[in-house]
Protein backbone atom coordinates (compact mmCIF):
# COMPACT_ATOMS: atom_id res chain seq x y z
CA UNK A 1 0.00 0.00 0.00
CA UNK A 2 1.18 3.17 -1.08
CA UNK A 3 1.92 5.49 1.97
CA UNK A 4 0.04 8.29 1.11
CA UNK A 5 -2.70 6.01 0.86
CA UNK A 6 -2.27 4.49 4.24
CA UNK A 7 -1.66 8.61 6.05
CA UNK A 8 -5.02 8.98 4.18
CA UNK A 9 -6.95 5.75 5.32
CA UNK A 10 -5.23 6.33 9.23
CA UNK A 11 -7.31 10.17 8.85
CA UNK A 12 -10.50 9.30 6.96
CA UNK A 13 -11.08 5.97 9.27
CA UNK A 14 -11.87 7.13 12.49
CA UNK A 15 -14.09 10.06 11.15
CA UNK A 16 -16.74 7.85 9.98
CA UNK A 17 -20.27 6.38 11.81
CA UNK A 18 -20.83 3.43 9.88
CA UNK A 19 -18.39 1.21 8.76
CA UNK A 20 -18.56 -1.79 5.88
CA UNK A 21 -16.75 -4.69 4.94
CA UNK A 22 -14.33 -2.95 2.52
CA UNK A 23 -13.38 -0.83 5.45
CA UNK A 24 -12.18 -3.62 7.72
CA UNK A 25 -10.42 -5.18 5.06
CA UNK A 26 -8.52 -1.63 4.52
CA UNK A 27 -8.29 -1.11 8.56
CA UNK A 28 -6.53 -4.50 8.87
CA UNK A 29 -4.60 -3.58 5.83
CA UNK A 30 -3.31 -0.27 7.70
CA UNK A 31 -2.69 -2.08 10.90
CA UNK A 32 -0.06 -4.31 9.15
CA UNK A 33 1.71 -1.56 7.02
CA UNK A 34 5.26 -2.40 7.12
CA UNK A 35 5.94 1.41 8.06
CA UNK A 36 2.51 2.97 10.14
CA UNK A 37 0.90 -0.30 11.05
CA UNK A 38 1.04 -1.64 14.82
CA UNK A 39 4.11 -3.92 15.70
CA UNK A 40 1.86 -6.14 17.11
CA UNK A 41 -0.59 -6.70 13.81
CA UNK A 42 2.30 -6.48 11.12
CA UNK A 43 4.77 -9.58 12.58
CA UNK A 44 1.27 -11.94 12.53
CA UNK A 45 0.92 -15.39 10.29
CA UNK A 46 -1.73 -17.79 9.75
CA UNK A 47 0.23 -20.14 12.47
CA UNK A 48 0.19 -17.30 15.07
CA UNK A 49 -3.09 -16.39 15.29
CA UNK A 50 -4.86 -19.90 13.86
CA UNK A 51 -5.88 -20.65 17.89
CA UNK A 52 -7.15 -16.93 18.05
CA UNK A 53 -9.58 -18.02 15.14
CA UNK A 54 -11.16 -21.34 17.61
CA UNK A 55 -10.81 -19.54 20.81
CA UNK A 56 -13.25 -16.88 19.00
CA UNK A 57 -15.75 -19.51 17.79
CA UNK A 58 -16.13 -20.94 21.08
CA UNK A 59 -17.00 -17.42 22.44
CA UNK A 60 -19.67 -17.18 19.61
CA UNK A 61 -21.07 -20.45 20.90
CA UNK A 62 -21.21 -19.00 24.42
CA UNK A 63 -23.02 -15.76 23.33
CA UNK A 64 -26.00 -18.30 21.61
CA UNK A 65 -25.86 -20.66 24.20
CA UNK A 66 -26.91 -16.91 26.20
CA UNK A 67 -29.12 -15.54 23.84
CA UNK A 68 -27.95 -12.27 24.22
CA UNK A 69 -28.17 -10.38 20.54
CA UNK A 70 -25.09 -7.78 21.90
CA UNK A 71 -22.75 -10.55 22.94
CA UNK A 72 -23.77 -12.45 19.85
CA UNK A 73 -22.88 -9.04 17.46
CA UNK A 74 -19.69 -8.77 19.47
CA UNK A 75 -18.26 -11.96 19.29
CA UNK A 76 -19.41 -12.35 15.36
CA UNK A 77 -17.17 -8.92 14.97
CA UNK A 78 -14.50 -10.72 16.62
CA UNK A 79 -14.82 -13.76 14.02
CA UNK A 80 -15.27 -11.52 10.98
CA UNK A 81 -12.02 -10.06 11.75
CA UNK A 82 -9.85 -13.41 12.12
CA UNK A 83 -11.42 -13.96 8.92
CA UNK A 84 -10.30 -10.83 7.30
CA UNK A 85 -7.09 -11.13 9.22
CA UNK A 86 -6.71 -13.81 7.49
CA UNK A 87 -7.43 -12.34 3.59
CA UNK A 88 -5.37 -9.53 4.65
CA UNK A 89 -2.27 -12.06 4.82
CA UNK A 90 -3.25 -13.77 1.32
CA UNK A 91 -4.16 -10.70 -0.56
CA UNK A 92 -0.26 -9.16 0.89
CA UNK A 93 1.17 -12.26 -0.94
CA UNK A 94 -1.51 -12.04 -3.96
CA UNK A 95 -2.73 -15.43 -3.58
CA UNK A 96 -6.55 -14.19 -3.15
CA UNK A 97 -8.94 -10.77 -2.29
CA UNK A 98 -12.09 -11.17 -0.27
CA UNK A 99 -14.15 -10.60 -3.48
CA UNK A 100 -12.01 -14.30 -4.43
CA UNK A 101 -13.32 -15.93 -1.39
CA UNK A 102 -16.93 -14.67 -1.34
CA UNK A 103 -17.28 -15.23 -5.25
CA UNK A 104 -16.15 -19.44 -4.61
CA UNK A 105 -18.23 -19.09 -1.46
CA UNK A 106 -21.68 -18.44 -3.36
CA UNK A 107 -20.84 -20.35 -6.39
CA UNK A 108 -19.90 -24.00 -3.95
CA UNK A 109 -23.92 -22.56 -2.35
CA UNK A 110 -25.73 -22.32 -5.56
CA UNK A 111 -23.85 -25.53 -7.18
CA UNK A 112 -24.42 -27.73 -4.06
CA UNK A 113 -28.21 -26.30 -3.98
CA UNK A 114 -29.78 -27.54 -7.43
CA UNK A 115 -32.99 -28.20 -5.69
CA UNK A 116 -33.27 -24.44 -5.66
CA UNK A 117 -31.44 -23.16 -8.21
CA UNK A 118 -31.57 -25.97 -10.27
CA UNK A 119 -34.61 -28.91 -11.27
CA UNK A 120 -33.63 -31.25 -8.93
CA UNK A 121 -35.98 -32.42 -6.63
CA UNK A 122 -35.35 -32.46 -3.38
CA UNK A 123 -38.49 -32.03 -0.95
CA UNK A 124 -36.89 -33.99 2.41
CA UNK A 125 -33.95 -32.86 4.73
CA UNK A 126 -32.54 -36.40 4.32
CA UNK A 127 -32.57 -36.22 0.79
CA UNK A 128 -30.83 -32.32 0.47
CA UNK A 129 -27.90 -34.11 2.30
CA UNK A 130 -27.79 -36.85 0.38
CA UNK A 131 -27.28 -34.66 -2.43
CA UNK A 132 -25.03 -32.47 -1.15
CA UNK A 133 -22.55 -35.10 0.00
CA UNK A 134 -22.74 -36.51 -3.75
CA UNK A 135 -22.01 -33.45 -4.84
CA UNK A 136 -19.19 -32.36 -2.71
CA UNK A 137 -17.42 -36.01 -3.32
CA UNK A 138 -17.65 -35.22 -6.79
CA UNK A 139 -16.15 -31.76 -6.71
CA UNK A 140 -13.56 -32.50 -4.47
CA UNK A 141 -12.54 -35.51 -6.05
CA UNK A 142 -13.33 -37.95 -3.65
CA UNK A 143 -13.15 -41.22 -5.53
CA UNK A 144 -14.02 -43.53 -3.02
CA UNK A 145 -15.86 -43.38 0.70
CA UNK A 146 -12.67 -43.62 2.45
CA UNK A 147 -11.62 -40.68 0.70
CA UNK A 148 -14.75 -38.98 2.26
CA UNK A 149 -13.18 -39.70 5.74
CA UNK A 150 -9.84 -38.62 5.39
CA UNK A 151 -11.18 -35.59 4.32
CA UNK A 152 -12.39 -34.73 8.05
CA UNK A 153 -9.77 -32.24 9.37
CA UNK A 154 -7.49 -34.45 12.03
CA UNK A 155 -7.65 -31.20 13.97
CA UNK A 156 -11.34 -31.41 14.62
CA UNK A 157 -12.41 -31.57 18.62
CA UNK A 158 -12.60 -35.83 19.03
CA UNK A 159 -15.94 -36.09 19.59
CA UNK A 160 -16.57 -34.24 16.77
CA UNK A 161 -14.69 -35.83 14.17
CA UNK A 162 -15.82 -39.23 15.75
CA UNK A 163 -19.30 -38.36 15.19
CA UNK A 164 -18.65 -37.22 11.69
CA UNK A 165 -16.43 -39.90 10.63
CA UNK A 166 -19.61 -42.17 11.87
CA UNK A 167 -21.64 -40.06 10.27
CA UNK A 168 -19.91 -40.55 6.71
CA UNK A 169 -19.88 -44.12 7.27
CA UNK A 170 -23.36 -44.25 7.79
CA UNK A 171 -23.73 -42.71 4.37
CA UNK A 172 -21.94 -45.67 2.82
CA UNK A 173 -24.16 -48.02 4.13
CA UNK A 174 -22.08 -49.08 7.24
CA UNK A 175 -23.82 -48.36 10.94
CA UNK A 176 -25.29 -49.94 13.87
CA UNK A 177 -28.38 -50.86 14.31
CA UNK A 178 -30.05 -49.94 16.92
CA UNK A 179 -31.11 -53.55 18.61
CA UNK A 180 -29.78 -56.80 17.46
CA UNK A 181 -31.99 -58.40 14.57
CA UNK A 182 -30.83 -60.98 12.31
CA UNK A 183 -27.22 -61.19 13.81
CA UNK A 184 -25.59 -59.94 11.02
CA UNK A 185 -25.41 -56.36 12.40
CA UNK A 186 -24.00 -55.35 15.71
CA UNK A 187 -26.37 -53.55 18.19
CA UNK A 188 -24.69 -50.54 19.40
CA UNK A 189 -25.37 -51.15 22.96
CA UNK A 190 -23.81 -55.05 22.95
CA UNK A 191 -20.69 -53.08 20.96
CA UNK A 192 -20.34 -50.36 23.71
CA UNK A 193 -21.04 -53.27 26.85
CA UNK A 194 -18.24 -55.45 25.07
CA UNK A 195 -15.82 -52.42 24.64
CA UNK A 196 -15.99 -52.02 28.10
CA UNK A 197 -15.07 -55.28 29.25
CA UNK A 198 -12.23 -54.73 27.25
CA UNK A 199 -11.38 -52.19 29.13
CA UNK A 200 -11.82 -53.86 32.55
CA UNK A 201 -10.13 -56.79 31.21
CA UNK A 202 -6.99 -54.77 30.35
CA UNK A 203 -7.02 -52.71 33.37
CA UNK A 204 -7.11 -55.75 35.44
CA UNK A 205 -4.54 -57.17 34.01
CA UNK A 206 -2.16 -54.13 34.09
CA UNK A 207 -1.71 -53.56 30.47
CA UNK A 208 -2.06 -50.42 28.64
CA UNK A 209 -5.81 -49.52 28.25
CA UNK A 210 -5.74 -46.21 25.73
CA UNK A 211 -6.60 -47.94 22.40
CA UNK A 212 -9.32 -49.53 24.42
CA UNK A 213 -10.76 -45.84 25.99
CA UNK A 214 -10.27 -44.51 22.80
CA UNK A 215 -12.73 -47.35 21.04
CA UNK A 216 -14.98 -46.90 24.10
CA UNK A 217 -15.23 -43.19 23.13
CA UNK A 218 -15.38 -44.08 19.43
CA UNK A 219 -18.77 -46.37 20.19
CA UNK A 220 -20.49 -43.47 22.70
CA UNK A 221 -19.61 -40.91 20.19
CA UNK A 222 -22.01 -42.53 17.83
CA UNK A 223 -23.89 -43.73 20.13
CA UNK A 224 -24.80 -40.08 20.57
CA UNK A 225 -25.18 -39.56 16.79
CA UNK A 226 -27.65 -42.76 16.07
CA UNK A 227 -30.06 -40.99 19.07
CA UNK A 228 -29.64 -37.44 17.28
CA UNK A 229 -27.61 -35.90 19.70
CA UNK A 230 -24.42 -33.68 19.77
CA UNK A 231 -21.52 -35.93 21.90
CA UNK A 232 -19.54 -32.53 22.08
CA UNK A 233 -22.41 -30.95 23.53
CA UNK A 234 -23.66 -33.46 25.95
CA UNK A 235 -20.47 -33.68 27.40
CA UNK A 236 -20.08 -29.81 27.89
CA UNK A 237 -23.58 -29.99 29.44
CA UNK A 238 -22.57 -33.09 31.70
CA UNK A 239 -18.97 -31.27 32.93
CA UNK A 240 -21.65 -28.39 33.36
CA UNK A 241 -23.55 -30.67 35.44
CA UNK A 242 -20.49 -31.87 37.62
CA UNK A 243 -19.57 -28.22 38.65
CA UNK A 244 -22.94 -27.46 39.86
CA UNK A 245 -23.08 -30.72 41.55
CA UNK A 246 -19.27 -30.15 42.95
CA UNK A 247 -20.52 -27.07 44.30
CA UNK A 248 -23.36 -28.45 46.04
CA UNK A 249 -21.67 -30.85 48.11
CA UNK A 250 -19.10 -28.51 48.94
CA UNK A 251 -22.01 -25.85 50.35
CA UNK A 252 -24.10 -28.79 51.93
CA UNK A 253 -20.75 -29.66 53.82
CA UNK A 254 -18.33 -27.55 53.55
CA UNK A 255 -15.72 -30.14 53.61
CA UNK A 256 -15.85 -31.93 50.20
CA UNK A 257 -13.73 -34.51 51.24
CA UNK A 258 -16.38 -35.64 53.57
CA UNK A 259 -18.35 -37.03 49.81
CA UNK A 260 -18.01 -40.05 47.96
CA UNK A 261 -17.19 -40.34 44.32
CA UNK A 262 -20.61 -41.40 44.34
CA UNK A 263 -22.36 -38.94 45.08
CA UNK A 264 -20.44 -36.70 43.22
CA UNK A 265 -20.88 -38.30 39.71
CA UNK A 266 -24.95 -38.66 40.17
CA UNK A 267 -26.08 -35.84 38.86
Amino acid sequence: MEEKTVDALIESLPKKDRYDIGDLVDLVTVLRDKDKGCPWDKVQTHSTIKKDLLEEVYEVMEAIDFDSPAMLREELGDVLLQVIFHVVLEQEREHFVLEDVITELCQKLITRHPHVFGNVNADTVDKVLTNWDSIKKETKGQETYTDTLKSVPKNFPALMRAQKLGKRASRAGVDFVKSEEDGTELDMYAAIRSALGKVQAADEKGEEVSAEIGSLLMLCANLARRLDCDAEECLADSCNSFVKRFEELEQKSGEISQHTAGELYSY
